[in-house]
């Protein structure tokens, strides 16, 4: 069996699809993310991450560009999320307070089923990014056998 081939006509489809079945299409997303970022840079965890951001309107595009991508199968980010947010020296707690903070916006701007849709994405984003930006604290290992024990 061959794999489903990507076109532009099948994601225009995907999207067609999503948009139908959750209400999402792009001025949605950016109107979220609009909202939902301007709260992350009020919250006093979240804040100082956007700090160094220079140009917030070329920030929210690049963000509409990825939740574009990731919630409406549209393709247009080519970016590097876990490269772009490594040096902010994140900790679960900033990952659980984004998430939190993303449901509660997600549950006040979009339609239930378009905020389900983005939290699980939010949720399997979160969880990949910290899985790779935070180490894994190991147990210690056992101390060696001494020699002839």
């Amino acid at each position: 069996m061959s794999p489903i081939p990507e076109t532009a006509e099948r994601r225009a489809a995907l999207s067609r699809a999503i948009t139908d079945e959750t209400g999402l299409d792009p001025a949605a997303i950016e109107a979220f993310l609009r909202a939902f970022y301007g709260a992350a840079r009020e919250d006093p965890l979240l804040g100082p991450a956007f700090a160094g951001v220079a140009d917030w309107e070329a920030h929210i595009a690049t963000l509409a560009r990825f939740w574009g991508s990731v919630a409406l199968m549209q393709g247009g980010y080519h970016g590097q999320p876990m490269q772009a947010h490594a040096p902010l020296r994140l900790t679960p707690a900033h990952f659980a307070r984004w998430l939190a903070l993303f449901e509660q916006v997600a549950r006040e701007r979009l339609s239930p089923a378009g905020a389900a849709h983005m939290l699980e994405r939010a949720r399997r984003i979160a969880r990949s990014l910290e899985m790779g930006l935070i180490p894994l604290a190991l147990p210690p290992r056992p101390a060696a056998r001494a020699a002839g024990g």
